[in-house]
């Protein structure tokens, strides 16, 4: 382990993908499994995300499946990445964080992201349209305020009022402004456009300003990092996810992860190919030495204080490897 990667956390977030001819529920309860091998191979935090009405994904109630993931563990920090705060009343999504910090103390994080709805009928179910994302700056600001007893309502956030839950921005786009005039920290992503990362951080620590959330920048980048006994092994993990990606983009819907296999036997349009070569490109994958110099690359080029790893694949066994390979590279765990 160089001296960079000893210096520097890394954590993992599971989105709860669903899996070919596999219930939804299965997903779930593979996440939780997920956060206490992570927590035993030493990991700093371990994160949940929120989709609405997404056939891929499970993780529709990430406050929920965050007490879960909590409830099963006994160290590793816990939360979200993230509440999609546009969807929700602040004041409401503070009560749940301070619920599980009531719940889990010194324990949870709260992950906040700008994303509405990923169709017009998800964002009709749920009472919002694209606009709402512009409303993220002020939300964020009222949700900090049900913590600090500000609000001019008056109102009271039950348990949250006076508790210290760690907020953090997902920067996509406008998010990494939001950070910097918000003084907090920032997640951003992804690995497979350095430059538009680099310009994102950049501008994030030019224009950052003190907050009693965060005296400094703080930076979390975030990707898919695969390791397995051979490159071709790391790289074969990734199909399922690219091929899903490639199938949204040219057809509308993100659908669960198919067997690695399988991926290899589909025709593909040329347009689907386009899109799912893509998908396989500028992610770190190899063997553990590989993978152990593309780290130290990308933590020169950021000076990142943290590596959220964010890797999906329909194997899960080859999964939980993988994150048992990362592990003896960065924390000399999994051994």
């Amino acid at each position: 382990m160089s001296p960079l990667t000893a210096r520097t956390r890394f954590a993992v977030l599971d989105r709860s993908r669903t899996r070919e001819g596999r219930p939804p529920g299965e997903a779930l309860r593979d996440t939780v499994r997920l956060a206490q091998e992570a927590e035993r191979l030493g990991y700093h935090r371990f994160w949940v995300a929120e989709h609405h009405g997404v056939p891929g994904v499970a993780g529709s109630a990430p406050t929920v499946l965050a007490a879960a993931a909590a409830a099963a563990t006994r160290t590793i920090r816990v939360g979200t990445g993230g509440v999609m705060l546009p969807n929700h009343r602040p004041f409401v999504v503070a009560e749940q964080f301070g619920v599980l910090e009531s719940l889990f103390p010194g324990r949870i994080d709260m992950g906040l992201g700008r994303s509405v709805g990923f169709t017009d009928g998800v964002r009709r179910a749920l009472g919002r349209g694209k606009d709402d994302a512009d409303r993220f700056a002020g939300q964020l600001a009222e949700l900090l305020g049900w913590f600090a007893g500000t609000s001019a309502t008056g109102a009271h956030a039950r348990p949250a009022e006076g508790l210290t839950v760690p907020p953090f921005v997902l920067a996509m786009g406008e998010g990494a402004a939001v950070a910097a005039r918000a003084g907090l920290p920032m997640v951003i992503g992804d690995l497979r456009d350095r430059d538009r990362m680099r310009r994102g951080i950049d501008r994030y620590r030019e224009t950052f300003r003190p907050s009693p959330w965060a005296p400094e920048p703080y930076v979390v980048v975030s990707g898919t990092v695969a390791v397995a006994a051979t490159p071709e092994a790391a790289r074969r993990l990734l199909l399922p996810e690219a091929w899903s990606m490639a199938y949204a983009r040219t057809r509308g819907t993100f659908p669960p992860l198919p067997p690695a296999e399988a991926v290899e036997a589909r025709p593909m349009t040329a347009k689907e190919r386009d899109f799912y070569e893509a998908g396989l490109a500028g992610h770190i994958t190899g063997t553990e030495e590989q993978v152990a110099d593309a780290l130290e690359t990308l933590l020169k080029e950021t000076d990142a204080q943290e590596v959220l790893v964010t890797t999906s694949t329909y194997d899960r066994a080859a999964l939980t490897d993988s994150y048992r390979r990362l592990a003896r590279v960065v924390t000399g765990a999994g051994a």
